[in-house]
């Protein structure tokens, strides 16, 4: 496996921090990886490790305001630019991997970033897995907590306030919630205007589920008590193209880092060669490109 670090800067200056992983081969195709609120792409890192052993690539970036990333904690100007920073990643991969097909992952946050992303801008790709997608949430917040937000979202749409995540609540696994409690990139800030964005955002694409055109692997754990398992269940059921819903029982919020995480890996890789892949490329032009793709930028 080779591994490389780069930033990247977009337009009105804010620089994002990328991470990449690939296999010593060439990659059958290529993962990008839009990781969930308050965290960052580093929490991936066995992830990559599993797609790169069977072959393919990841590349993923710290969401603005997320990670080593540039912004204000937890925040962003709005949803659409948060789509536009995912665009910039495929570009990324594009450049990166030419002749490989390009998948999108997406979890929590990111896997409704996801499926926002494939249905607003319909992006030519092999497929889109989104695991605990945040459509809607476990739970319904008090009507006045969200009166409030909207009215912040209007007045003063950068204040921020503590997320409420419960780390207990992402996974069976004492260790994954020691980690996550005293890794020093890990954030639990949400501005007004990022929740308000996003509830509505996960509303839209449940009542837009029936024009999703992309192959989709949707994954949730039965006990998530931060998004709703329920919620995207109704998502899958409307899609009318290729669509693979599996429900993990008793798993909480990140299946991903679940005890049993080696069978819901699996789960998603199985699923990837399922989606058939490129042609080998040949050994003589193999060197040449490894080298380009990972240098930095």
């Amino acid at each position: 496996m080779q591994h490389v670090e780069f930033t990247l800067q977009a337009p009105g200056g804010v620089r994002f921090y990328y991470q990449g992983w690939q296999p010593d081969s060439f990659p059958l195709a290529t993962i990008c990886l839009v990781h969930g609120l308050g965290e960052h792409s580093g929490r991936y890192a066995h992830f990559a490790d599993a797609l790169t052993q069977a072959g393919y690539a990841l590349l993923a970036y710290d969401l603005r305001g997320h990670g080593r990333s540039e912004g204000g904690r937890g925040d962003a100007l709005s949803y659409e630019v948060l789509l536009d920073d995912i665009a910039r990643c495929l570009d990324e991969a594009a450049t990166r991997y030419p002749v490989t097909p390009r998948f999108l992952y997406g979890h929590s946050l990111g896997g409704g970033l996801v499926l926002n992303y494939a249905l607003r801008r319909r992006p030519p790709l092999a497929g889109v897995i989104a695991t605990s997608p945040w459509l809607r949430l476990a739970f319904a917040p008090p009507p006045v907590k969200l009166t409030l937000a909207r009215s912040m979202s209007r007045l003063l749409p950068s204040f921020a306030q503590s997320n409420g995540l419960n780390p207990e609540d992402l996974s069976h696994d004492p260790e994954v919630v020691r980690l996550y409690e005293i890794d020093s990139l890990v954030h639990d800030r949400i501005t007004a205007r990022l929740a308000v964005g996003t509830l509505d955002a996960g509303e839209w694409a449940l009542a837009h589920a029936s024009e999703f055109a992309l192959p989709l692997l949707i994954m949730h754990g039965s006990s998530d008590r931060i998004t709703s398992a329920e919620a995207s269940r109704d998502f899958a059921r409307q899609v009318p193209s290729e669509c693979t819903f599996k429900l993990w029982d008793g798993l909480y919020h990140e299946t991903h880092n679940e005890l049993c995480k080696s069978q819901v890996l699996r789960f998603a890789i199985d699923w990837l060669k399922s989606r058939g892949a490129r042609e080998p490329v040949s050994q003589a032009v193999l060197p040449q490109m490894l080298t380009s793709n990972l240098s930095a930028r």
